[in-house]
């Protein structure tokens, strides 16, 4: 829709920033002509009664024409290179790693000294876990900022970033880095000048005087942290106020519902952007909005708030994609992908937190009814926008899926949680796992799961017991989890050290700065001496390794892997037994997975319910063809393995 004034406001601020939009600048002229209204809009539901709202859009607006003009060229030619190929991060060829620079490598110059290391595991895009500043010992392991800006100097310098950056573009490898909008550290400028007084910036926050609101707002909102961290405020001495901190004392919530709040962290966004991160990780972007009466969280202003980032990095630095880091629901996660004229114009990207649980309740159950129950809701995502796919990460395990796909499966749900929080923490008999409960809450039991991939599939337990049949078994269970969760459909994202096969760590526990976080079980620092064990032939580091190569070598020749909304669900023949047919103009390829520790039987019938009855179909994963027989016999598939099978 043509808006005269604002359009003139822009042209204005686009002739005092030498912007030619004639010529050169001419697509970022055109991009932001063509999404100004929507952006207008947005800011307007948002912030049309502020007394700083016509202030505050200027400046926003400003903001944008700087974010450009500072974008190096080169970022900009990757821009145009990523715009002409359309919607590139749902390309089959892209595989990532999650990691903690410090304890994959030391510092970010010794991370660009380990690339050769991904390209042997095929390897192209990097997920930095926090590195910004933030304090020893009040770091919520990196996601208390208290400068978006600076690195910390445990992983260097922001030039060694941008070398690293560099680094990895010249060798085609993409970067992902997380910025919070949430909160920040106590130790943050902006909370310092707070605490001094000064009330611009103590109108960055919630701040009261007496518990008054703060009560109100408690009588609603849940606790994250019940057990480390109870309560959503804290009392700062300093300012003699009560302050919002929902995750932990430490962390102080950005209000929102001050438009210059949103100004600064786009300013930041755009700093990110102009470092080339080429994924911007969201973190917890359900929380963003605080009302009185609600949960505060998922409300409608917070998918406003990431409507209008999506809409000013499309215009001022589109070959960034936005990654929104919320663990919901299947039906509450499509909001974030957007909904209504923002369909799939929200977050390019989300977490399929679901589906890496319901893995998790299948490798436990040996019973894929609860993961199939779920997933009508899950395929609701909108073509254009992609999945995260994972079976492990820097976080817990929650199983937030909803009761009625555990009813579906003849499950009580509450019965159904016990025996999976039993069966990891290893105390279900013949449970071969070593994990442990994560934030129980003392009122309803509920509680997550934390323990790396190895341990949980048994290799922790068939090691000290130096069981070769269990090691054996737990090799194939990770190797399961990993194809289900690669050729799903998304970006498929390895947690360091899962590609070699890393047990718990439980040196956290002598650390009182982790100790009381089991989480840091799962995430190791690297022992390079036991990586090299991946030149050993037979060693569990190779056969894992090695394993997890072939994978993403597979899924990277089959551009039927690309996420285009191509994936449909087989017919629950065997309840032992998940699969899925991905398809093309050209391609059809059958992913089935046995999650049982008996041999399974599949119907041939199960090849034949969606199109042509294949003839011949060739395992990619086996190297072997299979003659496709009648719908009386069967394909027998081992326990815990799987079969990618193409039509030829």
């Amino acid at each position: 829709m043509y808006n005269h004034a604002l359009h003139q406001k822009i042209n204005n601020i686009l002739q005092d920033n030498r912007v030619s939009i004639a010529d050169r600048d001419n697509m970022f002229y055109t991009r932001f002509v063509a999404n100004a209204t929507s952006i207008h809009t947005l800011y307007t539901e948002l912030y049309a009664d502020h007394p700083m709202a016509d202030a505050a859009f200027d400046a926003l607006l400003q903001t944008i024409v700087n974010a450009y003009s500072q974008r190096p060229e080169v970022l900009k030619q990757n821009d145009e290179k990523k715009e002409n190929k359309g919607h590139w991060f749902l390309s089959n060829e892209i595989a990532g790693m999650s990691l903690y620079v410090d304890r994959f490598a030391g510092k970010l110059n010794d991370l660009g000294d380990k690339l050769d290391y991904f390209n042997k595991l095929g390897v192209n895009l990097l997920h930095l876990m926090p590195i910004f500043q933030s304090p020893p010992g009040e770091s919520d392991g990196g996601y208390a900022v208290s400068d978006f800006r600076k690195v910390d100097s445990r992983f260097g310098t922001l030039q060694d970033l941008i070398s690293l950056q560099q680094k990895m573009s010249s060798g085609n490898m993409y970067l992902m880095l997380d910025i919070v909008l949430n909160h920040t550290s106590h130790y943050h400028e902006w909370a310092e000048k707070a605490k001094s007084g000064e009330q611009k910036y103590q109108d960055y926050f919630y701040m009261y005087e007496d518990r008054g609101l703060p009560d109100e707002f408690d009588r609603t909102m849940p606790e994250i942290f019940p057990e480390s961290s109870p309560g959503n405020f804290t009392y700062i001495d300093d300012c003699k106020k009560w302050v919002m901190t929902v995750f932990h004392h430490y962390q102080w919530d950005l209000n929102y519902k001050n438009p210059m709040v949103l100004v600064e962290m786009l300013d930041n966004i755009f700093f990110y952007a102009n470092l080339g991160v080429d994924i911007l990780r969201i973190d917890a972007p359900a929380f963003i909005w605080k009302q009185l009466g609600t949960t505060c969280q998922n409300l409608p202003q917070a998918h406003s708030i990431l409507r209008l980032i999506k809409l000013c990095v499309q215009v001022a630095t589109p070959g960034m994609a936005l990654l929104g880091e919320a663990i919901v629901s299947p039906k509450e996660i499509m909001k974030y992908f957007g909904t209504g004229a923002y369909k799939a114009r929200e977050c390019d990207l989300a977490y399929n937190a679901t589906q890496m649980a319901l893995e998790w309740d299948a490798l436990a159950t040996g019973d894929t009814r609860v993961m199939l129950a779920a997933q009508h809701d899950i395929l609701q995502k909108p073509y254009g926008a992609s999945w995260i796919t994972y079976v492990r990460c820097h976080d817990d395990i929650g199983l937030g899926y909803e009761d009625y796909t555990i009813r579906h499966a003849g499950y009580e749900p509450i019965a159904h949680r016990k025996f999976i929080q039993n069966y990891y923490t290893g105390n279900f008999h013949g449970s071969s796992a070593s994990g442990a409960l994560f934030s129980v809450n003392p009122k309803t039991q509920d509680a997550r799961i934390s323990g790396s991939l190895a341990s949980l599939c048994g290799l922790e337990k068939a090691i000290r017991e130096n069981d070769e049949s269990k090691i054996e078994i737990a090799i194939r269970k990770i190797l399961l989890m990993q194809a289900q969760s690669f050729f799903v459909g998304g970006i498929p994202l390895i947690f360091y050290g899962d590609e070699v096969g890393y047990t718990n760590d439980y040196s956290y526990l002598a650390d009182p700065g982790k100790s009381y976080d089991n989480r840091w079980m799962h995430r190791p620092v690297i022992d390079w001496n036991k990586n090299k064990k991946i030149e050993t032939k037979g060693s569990i580091e190779e056969r894992i390794f090695s394993g997890t190569k072939k994978l993403i070598s597979i899924r990277e020749k089959l551009s039927v892997i690309s996420d285009h909304k191509n994936l449909t669900w087989l017919t629950p023949h065997n309840i032992h037994v998940a699969g899925f047919l991905r398809t093309d103009d050209s391609r059809r390829l059958f992913c089935v997975f046995n999650f049982s520790s008996e041999k399974a039987f599949l119907t041939w019938f199960a090849f034949k319910e969606n199109g042509p009855d294949p003839e011949r179909l060739y395992d990619h994963w086996q190297g072997a063809y299979h003659e496709v027989k009648t719908d009386e016999e069967y394909l027998e598939i081992e326990p815990f393995c799987f079969l990618l099978l193409e039509e030829k």
